[in-house]
C-alpha cells in the first residue's frame, strides 16, 4: 500500500492530500530515509512524521486491503515513541 493512502486509513492523517503534501515536503521518514508518497510500505516499517511540534514514530503491524472503521484503524500500527 502506498504511503499517502497507509497514512490517510490509519487515520495518522485525516486526508490524503495533506499526507501527500506532507511527505512531499521531506516530513515522513520510512525506516530512517525521507519518503515519497507513493512509497510502497510493507509490514514491521517504521515510519516518523514530523508534526509541527513533535515527532511521532510508528510501526506498521499491518498493512490493509481497503478502507477499514475507525476501531481497527488503530490495530494497523504500534506507537513506539
Amino acid at each position: 500500500m502506498r504511503l499517502d493512502k497507509f497514512l490517510k486509513v490509519s487515520r495518522l492523517i485525516k486526508r490524503r492530500t495533506v499526507a501527500n503534501e506532507v511527505s512531499e515536503m521531506g516530513r515522513v521518514f520510512v525506516n530512517g530515509n525521507p519518503a515519497k508518497p507513493a512509497k510502497q510500505l510493507k509490514e514491521n516499517d517504521v515510519i516518523e512524521i514530523e508534526y509541527a511540534n513533535r515527532i511521532v514514530r510508528i510501526k506498521v503491524t499491518k498493512i490493509p486491503t481497503g478502507n477499514v472503521s475507525i476501531q481497527q484503524a488503530s490495530s494497523l500500527f504500534e506507537i513506539l515513541d
